[in-house]
């Protein structure tokens, strides 16, 4: 079958006002990037002639600058669901233009299947093949694309000719069935190949194709400091004794990273221990570290949902394809993050915290309660279900105008009976078979800056001898949050 070779311009105006796309690619990367872009400039044109235009966007994960921040800037977004990382995105999202819901990255492949979503009328994907017949290849990532061009009325596909022959066999495109037809996920290994190389799309759903030269846009990571580096270290360190003395399985057990400078971190240095036997990775994010690290020959195998990587690192990746391709798979998120996966192969998992509370309660997402950040991300799907649940985060922010640790988080995402353990650059804290008093006074000690640690045990102490299982004080709870919003400054916490 020929399909309408289209150019961006052109494909953008095959969708409609108040239409939903579902927007392919995962962690800004393998996402398409002409269309979004020729969309914005038609949203501004439609306005500048007094026309209404916008668009739902359901994308997989983040989706990065040319469509979350060009469409953001168009004013041309009514919905957006359920992660994003863009600046001007979250502007619009905070100043209410922009209605956003959060999703936990496992859920939003079914919930589009399921119906709990709106119907996705254009599924706009980025692919490195195509056949006649409707086969796609998938570029740098998969997210929910294959879930998107199921479900949509319409497709269009942008071609990358940047990764056209080199991404072949890289990726194990697998759907699960809807209850009551469901059944086990067959993977027992991380390496465990289940799916097809290709995504099956009908060809008469196809309605444009849209040829594109455009790479990745991967923002740089923040380089490493003191305080990664030590809180990189910490976790290393806590690993690689709960490996020692029996904790972990000999042969140790696949980790789940989150994005950046802290995981990096940790990745460096349990890569630098070779008394560590080699390592899997079962995540999210296939990212520079792990590139580094199986070249190295310090990862054996990784399985994520995009390969989020520089441009250096992918020109490597492709260098040594034929090296790579025996190492690496990329999945559906709904494979990569689901409890059954995560559970089964006995997941360590790193992810990051906003804030924590001195219960082990953490903030992913909200700054003081109420101004949306990016998204829980995957960091629940891993959490509830690891072998061991890790969060981390540096003890202060602002130049030690906030404390991290505060006495009750001002939003929730994972809750205390999901976070094992905390880490900062001031130490771990290991809440596993502790009360509340208990997991209190460990995070205090072992988590808290200097500067912070007398005035939360002053706020434990408010509720001594009165019995509480919890020592918790409604009046207090967020007075450290209150005195920051008053006076710029946490430390100016006065507790009643």
């Amino acid at each position: 079958m020929n399909f309408p070779l289209l150019s961006a311009q052109e494909a953008a105006r095959l969708i409609k006002d108040k239409e939903v796309l579902g927007i392919g690619g995962f962690s800004s990367v393998g996402t398409p990037k002409l269309v979004p872009m020729a969309l914005a400039e038609y949203a501004r044109e439609l306005h500048s002639e007094g026309k209404e235009f916008k668009v739902g966007l359901i994308t997989g994960g983040a989706a990065g600058s040319l469509i979350d921040g060009a469409l953001a800037q168009a004013d041309a977004v009514f919905m957006r669901t359920p992660f994003q990382s863009d600046k001007d995105m979250r502007n619009s999202i905070n100043s209410g233009k922009v209605a956003y819901f959060d999703l936990h990255l496992s859920h939003i492949g079914q919930d589009v299947r399921y119906g709990f979503l709106p119907k996705i009328d254009v599924a706009i994907i980025e692919a490195s093949d195509i056949t006649a017949e409707g086969e796609i290849t998938l570029s740098t990532s998969v997210g929910i694309s294959p879930t998107l061009v199921q479900q949509a009325d319409r497709v269009i596909v942008e071609l990358n000719r940047i990764h056209k022959g080199k991404l072949k066999g890289m990726h194990d495109i697998f759907l699960l069935d809807n209850p009551p037809y469901r059944k086990e996920i067959p993977i027992y290994r991380v390496n465990d190949r289940v799916g097809s190389c290709t995504l099956k799309v009908d060809p008469k759903k196809i309605v444009a194709v849209v040829e594109s030269e455009v790479k990745d846009r991967i923002a740089p990571f923040t380089p490493l400091n003191e305080t990664t580096q030590r809180i990189g270290n910490n976790v290393a360190a806590f690993l690689l004794n709960e490996w020692r003395k029996g904790g972990i399985p000999k042969e140790f057990l696949p980790l789940q990273s989150g994005v950046g400078n802290v995981a990096n971190a940790v990745l460096g240095a349990l890569g630098e221990d070779t008394h560590l036997p080699a390592f899997s990775m079962f995540t999210e994010v296939i990212q520079n570290s792990v590139i580094d690290l199986m070249m190295k020959g310090r990862i054996s195998f990784a399985t994520g949902s995009s390969f989020t990587l520089s441009e250096d690192k992918l020109d490597m990746m492709y260098e040594n394809l034929d090296f790579f391709k025996e190492r690496v798979l990329l999945r559906p998120q709904e494979i990569t993050n689901h409890p059954e996966m995560v559970r089964r192969l006995g997941i360590i998992a790193v992810n990051t915290a906003l804030e924590a509370d001195i219960f082990g309660n953490v903030n992913s997402t909200h700054v003081m309660g109420s101004k949306m950040m990016n998204g829980i991300g995957g960091s629940a799907d891993f959490s509830r279900n690891a072998f061991l649940s890790i969060f981390t985060t540096p003890s202060t922010a602002k130049d030690g105008l906030i404390s991290s640790i505060v006495p009750q988080v001002s939003h929730v995402d994972s809750t205390e009976h999901d976070v094992r353990v905390l880490v900062t650059e001031q130490g771990v804290a290991d809440l596993r078979g502790k009360s509340p008093k208990e997991r209190a006074a460990c995070i205090i000690e072992n988590c808290a800056h200097p500067d912070y640690k007398e005035l939360l045990w002053d706020y434990v102490k408010l509720s001594e001898g009165k019995g509480y299982h919890t020592p918790f004080s409604l009046k207090n709870a967020l007075k450290m949050h209150l005195a920051f919003a008053e006076t710029g400054d946490m430390r100016n916490t006065k507790y009643e």
